[in-house]
């Protein structure tokens, strides 16, 4: 797994582990790795040491269940655009909805994908070779 830290990041998944199996005490461990008695303790306390995601787990949203409902409908009888549902969810459902907000709602129903939800054109098939009796000679001419 690749680490990838911000500029100021003090410890690492490996330091974190370090402190969890150390048995000094949490002042000595915080003035050797530089970070605050607080995060000493924390890391201590911790059954996983990687990182862990600071996005909130559930994302506040200015649509309610109902208008994410229209939404969806919408998006998938009118096929619209993002930008396009978005100008008819502001005009007469919610003029709080923000782009971004729209986009994760259809993200979260499945229906983000615009080609996907597009009716599939058929194929002209091509005519058969019409099986000629016995003798007869077919030509074309352009």
């Amino acid at each position: 797994m690749i680490v990838r830290l911000h500029k100021l990041a003090r410890t690492t998944p490996a330091i974190r582990a370090e402190i969890a199996a150390s048995d000094e005490s949490i002042q000595t461990l915080a003035q050797r790795y530089g970070v605050s008695p607080m995060t000493v303790f924390k890391c201590k306390h911790r059954t996983s040491f990687e990182d862990r995601p600071h996005t909130p787990h559930r994302l506040p949203t200015t649509l309610t269940a109902a208008q994410e409902i229209i939404a969806v409908q919408l998006r998938k009888t009118l096929l619209l655009s993002l930008d396009d549902l978005l100008a008819v969810m502001r005009e007469f459902v919610n003029p709080d909805v923000s782009r971004s907000g729209l986009d994760r709602c259809l993200r979260r129903h499945g229906v983000s994908n615009l080609r996907a939800l597009q009716p599939q054109a058929r194929k002209a098939t091509h005519a058969p070779f019409a099986a000629y009796e016995p003798g007869y000679v077919h030509i074309d001419v352009k």
